[in-house]
């Protein structure tokens, strides 16, 4: 014999706004957000009795789900956009950093990982030839990919 479980629909909508939330956190985009919201919005109109088949529901979740996403999402991205020290200046691009001095956050050492740099308020993976210390101002040399390869400065740099 098996036992079924079943849940009010109102419930299943719930939940499932829940995960495609949290789905945002693994696509990001900031766009999954709004369909999460759109599955609330579903379970609210059966939780008031405007919604009683799965059909309805399904419409409304999607309407909904589109509507919030054209509303909103320009808002949102405008309120959580990461926020950049020292931007890059007009004609400037990631690849133009050659000879900007930076700061170690964690020691570098020769042929290991865990090096790391703030560059532009951004911790960047770095690679050197020499041990430099956590602290020190180095100078990158180039870019490769996510990591930078960085040098220490002189005495009279």
């Amino acid at each position: 014999m098996t036992a079924t479980i079943s849940m009010p629909a109102e419930l299943l909508w719930f939940l499932a706004g829940l995960v495609v939330m949290f789905s945002e956190l693994i696509l990001p985009g900031f766009v999954m957000i709004f369909f999460g919201a759109g599955a609330w919005v579903a379970a609210l109109t059966i939780v008031i009795g405007l919604a009683a088949g799965f059909d309805t529901q399904l419409i409304i979740w999607l309407v909904s789900s589109l509507l919030l996403l054209l509303l909103f999402r320009r808002q949102g991205q405008r309120y959580f956009k990461g926020r950049v020290i020292g931007k890059l200046k007009p004609g400037e691009t990631i690849d133009d950093i050659k000879g900007q001095r930076v700061v170690v956050k964690n020691d570098i050492r020769p042929d290991t990982v865990g090096g790391k740099v703030e560059f532009h308020g951004t911790r960047w993976d770095a690679v050197a030839d020499v041990p430099i210390k956590a602290g020190d101002v180095v100078e990158i040399v180039e870019r490769n990919n996510l990591k930078l390869k960085v040098r220490p400065l002189t005495a009279n740099e």
